[in-house]
């Protein structure tokens, strides 16, 4: 290796045996440590970054799932993260692929009640985005004041893995009715399900967010042959299955000119959630309750404004993350800096500050402690020149003046061995001058 390559490699071990007066072995090992601190701090740098693609599980193209999560999409594509949108049955996939290993998505759209509350420590949740009523259309010349009345009939209950298909389950069952006699139930996504009803081909449909789109539930409302089913019982039905909220639409909400629908028309509905893996990044979730409230904080048919996200726990736990954001709103970077910038400076803060603050004071001590020690073994060998000297002058040294010359070679050559600090050169230097002048006036001069 060339002389100024090898130079340059061992500049760093040079300055602790300088500064710190240490030994090469020990200097490399000072040298290393300190290298394995930054290098770890680098890492940690790029390690810690948040991902650019976040993968979200949505519904069935069309649903109302679905255009929540294109509208998501656009939102986090001006941040600079891309996300990627697979389509889904609903609800019940969507869980089951936050549950999946090796991951399938990181963040999905979830209606509450469909784990029995059961609760597990690898999906959290960032708030609730809405409550998603329960859209109940049928076929009959007179409207229907209970849901019993449904039985024998041709039921449309949603596709399999549906949210929609799950809670249109639990309140069929509530009033006695299943596919075993007492109705025949039908499989059919949301625009095949408006277009069999319309058809008369099945008797009533149960459509929600994550199975129909909003284009289909507003078709369905205006036409005369087909009425929305007007929960009477919603207080009830709250009471029985408590994951449930009552909602209301308006009279003339869907159109004042042709008075749709044509009086105040109760409804009940869970909550959708914004779910999330636990090991989400907490810069990612941050972002996508920023996200939601631009989203879903509007003002709706069946919501007011700024009435979500909303940090209620449901199934799933709050995230640390979503509490504080909720309390407390952004971290302090991110409020000032676009994404990416703030992700960068917030990274520096997290891995090099405690790094240095670390290092530096570490660095401060070293040299004091090297001082003391060093200063600590010069006086050492003062002691010891200085209780010699006083011994030459005794009438032993003149007796047996080797053995006290032997002693003070001892010392010098102690001393000639001392890994001594520059700025301890002086003293270094007057010890061995010391030593030299002690030797001038031994016995044997």
């Amino acid at each position: 290796m060339p002389e100024t390559q090898k130079n340059k490699g061992n500049w760093v071990q040079g300055f602790f045996m300088e500064v710190f007066g240490l030994s090469a072995g020990l200097s490399l090992l000072a040298t290393v440590l300190a290298a394995a601190v930054i290098a770890c701090a680098i890492f940690w740098f790029f390690h810690s970054a948040p991902p650019q693609t976040l993968t979200l599980s949505a519904g069935p193209p069309g649903s109302g799932f679905y255009a929540m999560a294109t509208n998501y999409q656009a939102i986090l594509k001006e941040q600079g993260v891309n996300l990627r949108i697979l389509a889904s049955e609903g609800s019940l996939e969507n869980l089951q692929r936050l549950l999946e290993r090796p991951k399938t998505a990181e963040i999905g759209f979830v209606q509450s009640g469909l784990t029995n509350g059961s609760k597990s420590g690898r999906i959290v949740s960032l708030g609730s985005l809405s409550i998603q009523p329960m859209l109940v259309f049928y076929r009959a010349d007179t409207p229907l004041q209970l849901l019993s009345q449904l039985k024998g009939k041709r039921l449309v209950i949603g596709p399999v893995g549906s949210g929609a298909r799950s809670l249109a389950l639990e309140l069929l069952a509530l009033n006695s009715i299943t596919n075993s006699g007492t109705a025949s139930f039908v499989d059919l996504d949301g625009a095949a399900a408006a277009s069999a009803l319309a058809k008369g081909e099945v008797d009533a449909i149960f459509l929600m967010g994550d199975s129909a789109s909003t284009e289909v539930i507003r078709s369905l409302l205006r036409r005369k042959d087909i009425h929305l089913y007007d929960f009477v019982q919603a207080d009830g039905y709250v009471r029985r299955i408590n994951y449930l909220s009552k909602l209301e639409m308006p009279r003339g909400a869907i159109d004042f000119g042709n008075d749709i629908p044509d009086h105040d028309t109760a409804l009940v509905g869970p909550a959708v959630e914004l779910l999330a893996r636990a090991d989400l990044h907490p810069a990612l979730s941050d972002l996508l309750l920023e996200t939601a409230k631009k989203v879903n904080g509007k003002a709706g048919l069946l919501r007011r404004q700024d009435e979500f996200p909303a940090p209620i726990e449901r199934d799933f736990p709050l995230s640390e993350d979503a509490e504080r954001f909720y309390k407390s709103g952004k971290k302090f970077f991110y409020r000032y800096m676009p994404f990416w910038v703030a992700s960068l400076v917030n990274r520096v803060v997290v891995v090099f500050v405690p790094a240095a603050l670390v290092l530096i004071p570490l660095f401060k001590m070293l040299p004091s402690f090297f001082r003391w020690r060093t200063k600590v073994l010069i006086l050492k060998w003062y002691r010891r020149l200085l209780t010699l000297e006083k011994e030459l002058q005794g009438p032993d040294a003149r007796s047996q003046p080797e053995k006290f010359l032997a002693r003070l070679d001892e010392i010098e050559n102690a001393v000639n061995k001392m890994k001594v600090p520059a700025f301890f050169a002086d003293q270094f230097y007057n010890l061995r001058g010391h030593i030299t002048f002690v030797r001038g006036n031994n016995p044997q001069k």
